[in-house]
């Protein structure tokens, strides 16, 4: 009995049972129990899925170009296939940018490695890292984004901070100045979900409402004009926006109604919209009320609908789009015809997707191994990674990949 339920005494006295979380890096997990119940309170909260689950161990995985260690291998060598990231099983969220990685644990604790010549680790330094270093002691860190040369992260309190490379505000904390050290943007505490992009920064807001900042040559703020802006402002009026991601020079949005939007630098028919002409403000993709999630890489976009089908667009010189071809399509494609994708990652010309039933896949440029399938071939089609089912997150940033296992 003790051994199935910690503590093993049963009497009459109802538990104290506090069920697993449900939101934050633990939703589904956790919780805690008095450890004295009855058998029939416990078949109860197991029944309504409310009895304390166990933690599960997330492992977190990293290939592809470490030039600046951002593999967080405590080195500088190439990795063709996935290779674990230290020994610890806490990893929560993870992101790959342009040569850093950034990530944070269970415990809510933020860490980054690689890269660091423009403070964008975060730890008050500009000394590269190949090994994970924690920035500052704090544990409410939430989400975090790594763009170009900069990183921004939600804080469970709802704050907003970023750090790195600033030369075009994409820090948002209305100056020009490089930052080593997370600084805070404004006082609010209603940010939600952030996304970095090369030098432009995009978030939505538990309001519903969108906002960017930084570098706005290709109008990839929505402003209707290619004035940078060094503070957030908002895009457009509405509050239904539920998800945004930030390109290299371009930005796609989910609505709250399923639609698709996007805006900035459209050479290669990233926005979607059927034509390569730039678009200074949000223009709809389509007239589908089923997009679910996007991701946004350097010149080409990739999304999941609510069907579980996965969708390309934009720029596919190395087959990045996934489509069997290098042509490049500025409408939505589909990539194959299954029904079981969850998750995608649009890097700089590959792309990288966790299915529902934890598999991993990658198709696109292979230089260097950054899809991790063991070759240094391209592939214009995916092809699973490993043979591993218990991938639950994936980041694809220009030069690597990282990703989680859960379970």
């Amino acid at each position: 009995m003790s051994e199935r339920y910690p503590g093993g005494l049963i009497r009459k006295t109802p538990p104290t049972v506090t069920g697993p979380a449900t939101s934050g890096p633990l939703a589904g997990e956790g919780g805690s129990a008095s450890g004295v119940w009855t058998l029939a309170d416990v078949l109860t909260y197991e029944k309504v899925d409310g009895w304390p689950k166990p933690v599960l161990p997330r492992e977190l995985y990293a290939w592809g170009v470490n030039t600046n260690g951002q593999l967080g291998q405590n080195d500088v060598i190439y990795r063709s296939s996935p290779v674990q990231v230290g020994e610890l099983t806490n990893w929560y969220q993870v992101s790959a940018g342009q040569q850093s990685s950034v990530a944070v644990k269970t415990d809510g604790t933020l860490w980054a490695w690689g890269r660091n010549n423009t403070g964008q680790l975060g730890d008050g330094t500009t000394i590269n890292r190949s090994s994970p270093v924690q920035i500052g002691a704090l544990t409410n860190w939430s989400q975090v984004a790594a763009g170009g040369a900069h990183n921004a992260s939600v804080k469970a309190d709802g704050t907003m901070w970023t750090w790195g490379f600033n030369s075009s505000g994409q820090l948002g904390d209305g100056t020009a100045i490089n930052k080593s050290s997370p600084v805070q943007i404004g006082a609010l505490t209603n940010w939600s979900q952030v996304s970095a992009g090369s030098a432009h920064t995009a978030s939505v807001k538990t309001d519903g409402t969108l906002w960017a900042w930084g570098y706005n040559g290709y109008g990839q703020l929505g402003q209707g004009n290619i004035i940078r802006r060094s503070s957030p402002v908002q895009v457009g009026v509405l509050t239904n926006w539920a998800q945004v991601a930030a390109g290299t020079s371009h930005t796609a949005s989910v609505k709250t109604d399923g639609t698709m939007w996007s805006w900035g630098f459209n050479n290669f028919g990233q926005l979607g919209d059927g034509t390569v002409i730039m678009r200074s403000s949000p223009v709809q993709v389509g007239a589908l009320t089923n997009w679910m999630q996007v991701s946004a890489g350097s010149n080409h976009t990739a999304s999941i609908k609510t069907d579980g089908t996965l969708w390309t667009w934009g720029r596919s010189s190395f087959g990045q789009l996934g489509d069997g071809t290098t042509v490049n399509r500025s409408s939505p494609v589909q990539v194959g015809a299954l029904t079981n994708w969850s998750q995608v990652s649009a890097g700089g010309d590959s792309t990288v997707s966790v299915k529902t039933d934890g598999t991993l896949w990658a198709w696109g440029n292979n230089s260097s191994g950054r899809l991790g399938d063991g070759t240094a071939i391209s592939k214009s089609s995916p092809v699973q990674i490993g043979a591993l089912t218990n991938w639950s997150q994936v980041s694809n940033s220009d030069t690597s990949t990282l990703a989680i296992t859960k379970g």
